[in-house]
């Protein structure tokens, strides 16, 4: 299993997550490898968390290359930084993609614990 799906495992398995009770929304991750697309679907609802595979359209939607979703699910590379190097595509509501990038970790091998709301 590649990073990026554990990275989304883990998602599915907290289910609910207190830190996005007031969120709302869809985020898309388009990710590429060599021509082909996988895509993964992250619906927020008040906190709680659902991940499908999917293609369906969403609030936002995140393109990224399969080596660059790799390195950022194992809290190698800052999503804010790739985005200022315009190394992802965000369409669509930014302030959400930027909310869910804080849940990629900053270190190896865990999964962000903070306040989306705390601005850190």
């Amino acid at each position: 299993m590649s990073e990026t799906s554990a990275f989304f495992e883990r998602l599915t398995v907290a289910g609910q997550d207190p830190r996005f009770s007031k969120v709302c929304g869809s985020v898309r991750f388009d990710i590429r490898d060599d021509g082909n697309l996988e895509q993964w679907l992250l619906d927020i609802d008040h906190g709680r968390m659902r991940v499908t595979r999917s293609g369906a359209p969403a609030t936002t939607v995140i393109q990224v290359s399969a080596q660059l979703a790799e390195a950022m699910a194992r809290g190698e590379v800052n999503g804010l930084a790739a985005i200022t190097r315009g190394e992802i595509m965000v369409d669509g509501d930014l302030a959400l993609a930027l909310r869910i990038g804080r849940l990629f970790p900053r270190e190896p091998g865990r999964l962000q614990r903070e306040d989306p709301d705390s601005g850190t």
